[in-house]
């Protein structure tokens, strides 16, 4: 049997062994089996073929969860089209600058009434709207009949595109190849144990990089996704009422969201009755609500702490939760063991330490940064350790360190990146969105740490003319998402320095405890 060597066969390969299996169990009922998806998929390339997008063109898609959105991901795969998941919520100046970097040749919209709708009429791009009958009607001129060129994908062609924080104030494009996906799958099957049996959950938003684990480790596994929208998520008792009834045995988010269904005390031992896996990754989970999922459901269910930058498929290190891991309640529980299809170094920032930067290596490595040759020349680099072959890899900006047992545990970060909400942001892109209003002489932003572990982002302004902290953040809010926009902006005469001139963040970390 020859080897696979692209996503799209892959799936071919599932979609014939489980044809008639659920792949989608939408929440009001709807099923899609791995035949429709097929089906879908393969009437959506050809509608792409025949619209002249060819293989390396880039397709935005601003995802609703719909059958019609997973169909148009694996259109791409099987075509050698490159994907990008559009966030429907961000402020058009930020979608804009995404858009014109990755150039799409046509833009999928599930989101007919949101406001990037109308702007997109004005782009170069083919726009297609996923809920308008006319594509409906159209897909059906089409047949299903298989795609053709399957083969002519190799491992080595970009899959994806994640679009994350950039420190410049634009947003980095991380790729993915198919080898690095294909090899992601293989892993997590492995880890988790999936089996066509399986239904997974899918809360995360298909923009944001916990989607990778949901969409690839489901249907390329056979097993059964079930998409909850953001709505949906937002509404505690809805949320675990969706996830009993659908009665789902793998779940994967953002600790946060957790933490929110413990805070509204809207778990009991009785819910999730049939999750074996509760894995969550994307920022450190506190340790007391952490405590307090594990009694709830340690004793049935596995609890997964995931580690992985969005520039390496989303995951790259696991540790099932232990009770042993509360003996210290101060800390993090750690990251765990790398996967097989990774290796690392520990590069020291200084002789005195045991801590280090994490140095990624290996085939799940990504390709680097999407039309942006200089960040990628910044952060994918050759192993400094390394002089004698070829060993480029990702310089992650994690401090870790290795305990006896081989374990990485995370310390901290070696700039200003932070996670909020399992959202990787960079606090200069804050900063950048805070410098383009026309009144900001100076600024600066920081994460203040609150109790149970959370933060919340708080800015500080220098003012050239009059202007309230309230509207600051409403001309912020109208650059970047709402999950970056600063809870709090306090403006001051002046940002306070330290000895070399520079904004001193620790004196403003003071004045935010204060003012607090």
């Amino acid at each position: 049997m020859s080897p696979i060597s692209n996503l799209g066969l892959k799936f071919r390969e599932i979609a014939r062994a489980h044809a008639k299996r659920p792949a989608l169990r939408q929440t009001d009922g709807e099923i899609t089996t791995y035949l429709q998806l097929d089906r879908f998929s393969n009437q959506m390339a050809r509608l792409f073929l025949e619209r002249g997008l060819r293989r390396g063109d880039v397709v935005g898609i601003f995802h609703d969860k719909s059958p019609a959105a997973f169909a148009t991901m694996l259109a791409c795969l099987k075509t050698g089209l490159i994907y990008t998941n559009l966030d429907p919520d961000s402020p058009w100046e930020r979608l804009r600058k995404i858009l014109q970097t990755c150039e799409p040749k046509a833009v999928i919209n599930g989101f007919l009434e949101a406001p990037h709708a109308v702007e997109l009429q004005k782009q170069p791009s083919i726009v297609i709207h996923l809920r308008q009958a006319a594509i409906a009607a159209e897909w059906q001129q089409h047949d299903s009949a298989e795609c053709t060129g399957l083969d002519e994908v190799t491992g080595a062609h970009p899959a994806y595109i994640m679009f994350t924080s950039g420190s410049t104030g634009i947003p980095k494009g991380a790729v993915m190849s198919h080898a690095n996906v294909l090899s992601f799958v293989a892993w997590a099957q492995g880890r988790f144990q999936l089996t066509p049996e399986d239904i997974l959950s899918n809360v995360n938003p298909m923009y944001f990089d916990n989607s990778v684990f949901d969409f690839y480790a489901t249907i390329f596994s056979g097993a059964s996704l079930v998409p909850v929208s953001s709505p949906q998520v937002r509404e505690p008792a809805q949320l675990v009422g969706i996830i009993n009834r659908a009665r789902c045995t793998v779940w994967f988010s953002v600790p946060s969201l957790l933490v929110f269904l413990l805070t509204t005390r809207s778990l009991s031992p009785d819910d999730f009755p049939c999750l074996r896996k509760i894995i969550f990754g994307g920022e450190g989970f506190p340790k007391a609500k952490l405590k307090q999922l594990y009694d709830l459901f340690g004793k049935r269910a596995d609890l997964e702490n995931v580690y992985g930058p969005t520039e390496c498929t989303c995951i790259c290190s696991a540790h099932t939760i232990v009770p042993s891991d509360f003996a210290e309640m101060k800390t993090l529980a750690p990251l765990g063991f790398l996967t097989p299809n990774f290796d690392y170094e520990i590069l020291a920032t200084s002789e005195a330490t045991d801590v280090g930067e994490l140095f990624l290596r290996g085939p799940g490595v990504g390709l680097g940064y999407y039309n942006d040759p200089e960040r990628t020349a910044q952060a994918f680099t050759q192993n400094p350790k390394q002089s004698r072959v070829a060993d480029v890899g990702y310089r992650t900006g994690d401090l870790v360190r290795r305990d006896a047992s081989g374990r990485l545990h995370f310390v901290g970060r070696t700039d200003f990146q932070i996670k909020h909400m399992g959202h990787r942001i960079e606090l200069e892109e804050i900063e950048a969105a805070l410098n383009s209003v026309a009144e900001v002489k100076e600024c600066a932003v920081i994460y203040r740490r609150m109790g149970d572990g959370l933060g919340e982002i708080v800015g500080f302004a220098a003012l050239s003319g009059p202007k309230s902290p309230e509207q600051l953040i409403r001309d912020v809010a109208a650059i970047i998402p709402p999950y970056m926009v600063p809870r709090h902006v306090t403006v001051l005469e002046s940002l306070p320095k330290n000895a070399s001139g520079k904004i001193d963040r620790l004196a403003l970390q003071t004045v935010s405890s204060a003012v607090a």
